[in-house]
């Protein structure tokens, strides 16, 4: 007895200590004099807003600290922040005036460290009460050619009553790093000031948020001139749709009361002519069932962490997106599985079993092809990027005990439910032979010509996703984003509907592959855009940031080729089935 009452003495005070420790972290609320921790982050230069490296990878010395790390989430493992105590002594609601933090002696090495770190703009990053805090590491004269560290701190928080609401930061005390005279010997101070606020605790996110910038009267011109183009556009559809394929009907019923010979002769152009064909197997029908069963999910996807963000908030907190993302593609990866299997086992695919292990490996190894060439990048860097190994076995369990059974019992279902070819038409046992046509209804030019209307749509609203990206901006408007991702679906669906009845119509069968790369080409011109806005709008530079932009644009535009390549096959599957049901078809 007296044993387990000393054990449950022991939990309860391990749980004290660390309710003592992390309730700043958690609840936000403090009492007089409790601690705030400073958390370092990491350091980096300013225009390589990813090629970041750890806090003390600099020779910056440190307080003393009973808490050394701080590390919760997956997303925050994959974005490379592993939190440390600076050490820093900051009490609540307790100001401090040059109170000393360390003093450290430094050598050629040493200051060599700092001063190409000062030359070459960089700056730290910390968290205080989950805010982000920015500072620079010194100061450069060019007409000098002298660099400055900064060992001082000035740190400002504003309140209101148990919560901290605003931290700002202001950092001074200008030594030179002269390697003349070593040990160069430097002591860091840090000031704290406390000033009380009426602003409410939900609103202190807000000073973080450039209104200015992603509120701007263009970002709204640019919402409504996008929605009045898909109501053009879709009221084009329809217009020319209804209009033609009446006429068409009408046509073909009245050939249906000719005799044989002049059936025949009327019978010599149109899309009616396809029919035996237009349900054969595409090619390649395990990759074309695999892409578009990655592109069911993706837009799933998509459209669920949008909507987690908005409710949420979750913009505000760190690496919470990314964390929620890869939850739910896993919860997903069911779709996938079924989306591909149905439309293998409908166009008399016979190996199920392989077309499963192609669905369910098509996006993973995407990513980790791409993941595995930047993270030796940036373990030759010695950057913070670098994902551990611990952390890789993560995502492996994930995919193999979640996303991999869920993409299996999607694709049961999908060959058991939804794999039964229930076409409209026939299919010939020979294929018909595909007419000489214009150039502008040739394949390849309808898939060129088919993403500018789609990246049209999107064109202003990439500019603020990448400036968000790729600078130091919040990205918080995703209501703005939602609104924009469904025109963009819309705008896709109804070009591939103009596409498929061109293509339909000039006597080609070939519409599966064409309505899945017509609107699909638009990553490519989202590609494109992404290399001209890296050269011409950021001063990227270096190895390590050209592999990570390049690296992960590329898997995003992937990605979106899989989503409005799935909308716009989808889009023109029913399409082709509807027009089909309605003909009387010998």
């Amino acid at each position: 007895m007296r044993k387990s009452a000393f054990q449950r003495n022991v939990l309860w005070a391990v749980l004290l200590f660390a309710y003592q420790v992390l309730a700043d972290e958690h609840s936000h609320s403090y009492t007089h004099g409790e601690e705030v921790v400073v958390w370092m982050n990491t350091v980096g230069p300013v225009s390589n807003i990813q090629e970041t490296y750890d806090y003390y990878q600099l020779p910056f010395c440190r307080g003393q600290a009973e808490v050394e790390h701080h590390h919760e989430t997956l997303g925050e493992a994959l974005q490379g922040m592993d939190l440390i105590n600076s050490g820093i002594r900051i009490r609540y609601n307790q100001p401090a005036e040059e109170a000393a933090l360390c003093e450290a002696a430094y050598g050629n090495k040493e200051i060599n460290l700092f001063t190409y770190a000062v030359k070459n703009s960089y700056m730290y990053q910390m968290y205080i009460d989950d805010l982000p805090i920015y500072g620079n590491v010194g100061e450069y004269d060019k007409s000098t050619d002298q660099a400055y560290l900064f060992t001082h701190q000035d740190f400002t928080f504003a309140y209101n009553g148990d919560r901290i609401i605003h931290v700002e930061l202001k950092t001074g005390n200008k030594v030179a790093l002269n390697t003349d005279a070593t040990p160069l010997n430097i002591q860091f101070t840090y000031t704290v000031k406390w000033t009380p606020t009426d602003k409410p605790f939900d609103k202190r996110f807000e000073s973080y948020l450039d209104a200015d910038f992603f509120e701007h009267k263009i970002h709204w011109f640019s919402i409504l001139n996008s929605f009045l183009m898909v109501l053009f556009l879709s009221g084009l559809v329809s217009v020319i749709l209804l209009r033609t394929l009446r006429r068409d009907y009408a046509r073909y019923d009245k050939e249906e009361g000719f005799g044989d010979l002049d059936h025949d002769l009327g019978d010599d152009y149109g899309w009616k002519q396809v029919h035996g064909d237009v349900f054969r197997s595409p090619p390649q029908l395990m990759a074309f069932s695999a892409l578009v069963g990655t592109g069911n999910q993706l837009v799933v996807l998509v459209f669920f962490v949008i909507l987690y963000t908005i409710i949420g908030d979750s913009y505000a907190e760190r690496a919470t997106i990314l964390t929620a993302t890869i939850f739910l593609y896993a919860l997903t990866s069911g779709l996938a599985g079924y989306r591909s299997a149905s439309i293998y086992a409908q166009y008399g695919g016979k190996d199920w079993i392989k077309n499963m292990l192609l669905t369910a490996l098509l996006w993973p190894a995407m990513v980790s092809i791409v993941t595995a060439f930047i993270n030796s990048v940036a373990i030759y860097y010695s950057s913070s990027r670098a994902i551990a190994f611990t952390v890789m076995l993560a995502m492996l369990a994930i995919w193999l005990f979640l996303c991999f059974p869920l993409t299996l019992l999607g694709a049961i279902l999908g060959k058991n439910w939804a794999g039964q070819p229930n076409f409209p038409c026939r299919v010939n046992p020979i294929p018909r032979p595909i007419p000489e046509k214009n150039c502008l209804t040739e394949p390849l030019v309808i898939i060129a010509m088919g993403g500018i209307l789609p990246f049209g749509s999107i064109f202003i609203e990439m500019y603020f996703i990448f400036t968000s990206f790729w600078a130091y901006k919040i990205y918080y408007v995703y209501g703005f984003m939602l609104l924009v991702f469904a025109i963009l679906l819309i705008v896709t669906a109804c070009v591939t509907l103009v596409s498929t009845y061109f293509l339909l119509n000039s006597e080609d069968h070939r519409w599966h592959w064409m309505s899945f790369l017509t609107c699909g080409s638009t990553s490519v011109y989202v590609f494109l855009y992404s290399i001209y806005y890296f050269f011409q709008r950021t001063r990227m530079h270096g190895l390590f940031q050209t592999s990570f932009y390049f690296g992960y644009t590329g898997l995003a535009c992937f990605g979106l080729f899989c989503i409005l390549g799935f909308v716009g096959h989808m889009s023109a599957n029913y399409f082709v089935r509807r027009i089909y049901h309605n003909v009387k078809l010998d």
